[in-house]
């Protein structure tokens, strides 16, 4: 069996805010909610199980997603729509825009609980043949 990422915890302050703030920016799903967690999945397989923790134990990190031009294209639509501070960068110093790095489009703002979420076009040195 080759080695796979299979889900990812990503703690926040409320579990339900963070999962269908992700959801609804990517139109993706719930698929599951049992114990703490509840989880999103990602087309790939992988989920992101949110958890609720205490607000002052969550480390902020950092999430970047590949998407499609018009996967992005609603998703930016949507941040635009719900006046989520957004930037070109990831310094935040190129506030309310998008980037065009290695020939696609990319954004990063912040989730509910803090985290850098970062959506591109195009993968970090382009596409490879």
């Amino acid at each position: 069996m080759s080695v796979e990422l299979n889900h990812m915890i990503v703690h926040a302050r409320d579990n339900r805010e963070s999962a269908e703030f992700f959801a609804d920016l990517l139109s993706l799903e719930i698929t599951a909610k049992w114990g703490p967690f509840i989880a999103v999945g990602l087309s790939n397989g992988v989920t992101l199980d949110f958890a609720t923790i205490p607000a002052d134990s969550i480390v902020p990190q950092h999430y970047a997603f590949l998407i499609s031009e018009e996967e992005f294209e609603a998703a930016y639509a949507r941040i635009r729509q719900r006046g989520i501070e957004h930037y070109a960068d990831p310094r935040r110093e190129q506030p309310g825009t998008i980037n065009h790095n290695d020939g696609g489009r990319g954004v990063y703002f912040m989730d509910p609980a803090g985290h850098a979420m970062e959506l591109i076009t195009v993968p970090y040195g382009g596409w490879t043949s």
